[in-house]
């Protein structure tokens, strides 16, 4: 990268901050290759959402590609909640042990899953991987309380996540934000009052979304469900290089 602008500091690999965590939804292999040439640098968690990883037959390409380039490879917590569903888990985590895959979700935002069964899941998953555990509901009818979702967290850090997810799906719609999209403040501040901004990456998969986080809690803030396609985007809001954000960080 040039080096003639005065940019403001950002963490570098193996970062513990500043987080950035894609959604995969089923990109080819080539096209995965090709993408984190130039983006790698700027990713540090790669999702594969939806159970596509259950079914994608390069799937161990595609995780030891990731790690060529420094990118925790992550399987979503929705496969888990079906392994779990059907007595399956062992299988599930033998089998993302043999995927060489270094980071699971562990979730209960789909099926109904209690909560300790959720915390047993983390413990477990925490003996072999990084976890992250995501916090809410992916059901919009549900009622998002700022004090659950904060007592939520804490607990799943205590069970041995790394580091908690606020739900915000793919859509933006749902969890963190209301149906319009708007960042739901106040579960926001009370989810960092209880826990610290650093251990919740924040679902924001808009752009909108993505520069509220960048504003509030600076260059490295923790973002997630980002678009592939817009990982380059996200570290420029990070840098002030966008419009949203120039001038906004000291350098």
């Amino acid at each position: 990268m040039p080096c003639f602008l005065s940019l403001p500091s950002r963490s570098t690999k193996p970062r513990a901050a500043g987080l950035t965590h894609v959604l995969d939804k089923s990109m080819p292999i080539g096209e995965l290759e090709g993408f984190i040439e130039s983006a790698g640098d700027f990713i540090d968690f790669w999702k594969f959402g939806w159970g596509t990883g259950y079914i994608d037959p390069v799937i161990e390409k595609k995780v030891a590609a990731l790690s060529g380039h420094g990118i925790r490879a992550c399987l979503g917590g929705t496969l888990l909640e079906v392994a779990w569903s059907q007595g399956r888990e062992d299988e599930y985590f033998a089998w993302a042990g043999e995927l060489d895959s270094p980071c699971v979700e562990v979730s209960n935002g789909v099926l109904n899953m209690p909560l300790p069964e959720k915390r047993r899941l983390i413990t477990k998953a925490a003996e072999h991987f990084l976890v992250l555990a995501e916090v809410g509901s992916k059901d919009p009818s549900v009622p998002v309380s700022p004090s659950e979702w904060a007592e939520q967290a804490a607990g799943d850090l205590r069970a041995g996540a790394s580091w908690v997810l606020g739900e915000g799906r793919e859509s933006g719609a749902v969890g963190l934000y209301s149906p319009e999209g708007e960042v739901r403040q106040q579960v926001v501040e009370t989810m960092v009052s209880a826990v610290g901004a650093g251990s919740i990456i924040f679902e924001a998969p808009r752009g909108a979304q993505q520069a509220w986080f960048v504003r509030r809690f600076g260059p490295d803030a923790n973002i997630g469900n980002v678009i592939p396609a817009e990982a380059l985007g996200l570290e420029t809001l990070r840098l002030g290089l966008r419009a949203d954000t120039i001038g906004a960080f000291p350098a």
